[in-house]
């Protein structure tokens, strides 16, 4: 049968109109573009393999210590809580910022922080009027700590001050943080966290990224052009540090350890960020002192360590410390929080009780765990936020609505289920609490 071709261009080859190419050229052609798509493709495959699947984890990650026996005095539960009465009037409480400073203000010998978000930005609310409820401003949080920072090296010029944070508090390379260069001043040792370090969460932008964008240093600070992605206004970014941001990764810890000035340790690890626009956020933290921070405070100084810092600092000397009486210890990071929580809910029988309360619920693994508790008649209890708010700007919902929705109808409402009454603040809590029946 023989073939028509039909064109819409008439290109001079040198061939007669009628020629057709043969059946083996169309072959050939196809089955080199297949091999040089695959060589193409084969590279960033494996690099996003490499970095989001295989790639070992710096030391200092995924901790999971030994317990430490402590006393009931060296551990406390610290709320911040928002709500509203009944005529829409503020109910606050909070603790954990104010507890933060006097730690700070304690200190004589160290202290170190790692804090995701400590910026000044408002998102899209406007700073002349920030509330969140009538009659409730926000706070300055990043230049009340930042302060604080600054008089306690001033007060102790021997005080030794480290600062680990997450590059978002200069716009990934986009814009300076003013709170910044002023801890930098003092004297204390500002470390960014080397992300790169890191698995990527989102292989496969981040391989393209990796390969690209990653090695471009063309533009830096009053180059942008693209607006701020954590504030509105004239402020301008630069296509890389957009860049960077949709790598979807962070070092989201929250912690805080100095010595007591007696000798002692005490530390907070939370859910707060000293960041402006959270200032009226619901949060959690727990406070403890002595030698069960030690793993934890490893840990900290392993991520400066990776991240460029080249400090050595010696062991603290603890003091005494009374005797337990029957609490314990444990630290845990990363993965490991989520391994622990997954075994125990898998231990969790009828009788028993697990409470949730938190910000975001979309981990697969815990997901399944509590659906599967419920059902072998644990009682379990879960209060979420709406994820309708931030910080100015309204949400759809996710993931917690869908999560919600999934709890519901896979535990035939055995999970109970509840949404903190926001009111243009967040419900940032992350607690998980497990009750042994006798």
């Amino acid at each position: 049968t023989p073939e028509v071709y039909v064109t819409d261009a008439i290109l001079d080859t040198g061939a007669p109109l009628n020629a057709a190419p043969s059946l083996g050229g169309r072959r050939w052609r196809r089955w080199a573009g297949s091999v040089l798509a695959m060589a193409l493709l084969a590279p960033l495959l494996a690099l996003g393999a490499w970095h989001g699947f295989l790639k070992p984890l710096p030391a200092g990650l995924h901790v999971a210590s030994d317990w430490t026996a402590v006393s009931a005095g060296e551990v406390r539960l610290l709320f911040d809580i928002t709500a509203a009465d009944a005529y829409g009037q503020p109910i606050v409480q909070q603790q954990i910022f104010d507890e933060s400073l006097r730690v700070i203000s304690a200190a004589r010998d160290f202290i170190v922080l790692d804090q995701f978000l400590f910026n000044a930005h408002h998102g899209a609310l406007q700073p002349a009027t920030d509330k969140v409820q009538p009659g409730m401003p926000l706070r300055s949080l990043s230049r009340e700590l930042r302060d604080a920072l600054v008089a306690a090296r001033r007060a102790q010029p021997q005080l030794r001050v480290l600062f680990i944070t997450d590059p978002i508090n200069d716009v990934y390379g986009g814009a300076q943080s003013a709170d910044l260069a002023a801890l930098r001043a003092a004297g204390v040792d500002v470390v960014i966290t080397d992300l790169d370090q890191l698995r990527d969460p989102n292989p496969i932008y981040s391989s393209l990224w990796r390969a690209t964008v990653r090695w471009w240093s063309g533009d830096g600070e009053g180059l942008g052009w693209l607006p701020n992605p954590l504030a509105e206004g004239p402020d301008r970014v630069t296509f890389r540090a957009w860049a960077r941001l949709l790598n979807m990764k962070a070092n989201h810890r929250k912690v805080l350890i100095a010595d007591d000035g007696n000798g002692g340790l005490v530390g907070l690890v939370g859910s707060m960020n000293p960041h402006d626009a959270s200032g009226a956020h619901s949060n959690t933290a727990l406070q403890v002192r002595g030698a069960a921070l030690l793993p934890l405070l490893d840990s900290e100084l392993a991520v400066a360590r990776f991240s460029g810092w080249r400090g050595a600092w010696p062991p603290p000397a603890l003091r005494p410390t009374p005797a337990a009486d029957g609490a314990r210890v444990r630290v845990l990071t990363e993965a490991a929080i989520r391994d622990a929580l997954v075994e125990q809910f898998a231990l969790a029988r009828r009788g028993d009780r697990i409470e949730v309360a938190m910000f975001y619920l979309s981990e697969r693994r815990i997901i399944d765990a509590l659906i599967a508790a419920a059902t072998r008649g644990v009682m379990v209890r879960v209060l979420l936020d709406p994820n309708r708010d931030a910080f100015g700007r309204e949400k759809n919902g996710i993931p917690n609505r869908p999560v919600a929705a999934e709890l519901l109808a896979r535990s035939d409402g055995a999970i109970k289920l509840r949404w903190y009454r926001t009111h243009g603040e967040q419900f940032h809590s992350k607690l998980v609490a497990l009750y042994q029946s006798d």
